[in-house]
């Protein structure tokens, strides 16, 4: 499956609208989707939002519990697809993302949206560009660590 790439910046329309990037519809519609499945983040002031592939890992793993008998399986299930929304293009590609969604994230007016592979992630532009920053710091440390 093509992977989601790239940082692309957009913003919210008169009605709150957003229109997910192209290059993403694309790998979206590859998976049979008109949408896009959206949570807040777990870790950042950010939305994750992702299409079928990954939400089908996501079901595997749940799997290795009973459904009815454990409670891993429902704090599990609870926390990602009872968080999740998903969230219909209109016919120019565009989404609503739900007002709790926004203020998660920070988002008035600009999001920047964020190609990492399996998802992409949704940021208000000023609260991602330390984080960008200490990413590719990171990954710079990570990789010269390795190198001899």
């Amino acid at each position: 499956m093509q992977p989601f790439v790239s940082t692309i910046v957009s913003k919210l329309d008169a009605k709150g609208r957003v229109s997910i990037p192209a290059p993403f519809r694309q790998i979206l519609a590859q998976q049979n989707l008109r949408g896009v499945y959206c949570i807040p983040s777990f870790v950042a002031p950010a939305l994750e939002a992702f299409g079928e592939t990954l939400l089908a890992d996501f079901q595997e793993r749940l799997r290795k519990h009973d459904p009815l008998f454990s409670a891993d399986h429902d704090i599990e299930a609870q926390a990602v697809l009872g968080n999740t929304q998903f969230l219909n293009f209109d016919d120019e590609g565009r989404v609503r993302l739900p007002d709790e969604f926004l203020a998660h994230a920070g988002i008035t007016e600009r999001m920047t949206f964020i190609g990492l592979d399996r998802k992409f992630q949704i940021w208000d532009p000023a609260r991602f560009e330390p984080i960008q920053k200490e990413r590719t710091a990171r990954a710079l440390a990570i990789r010269n660590s390795g190198a001899a």
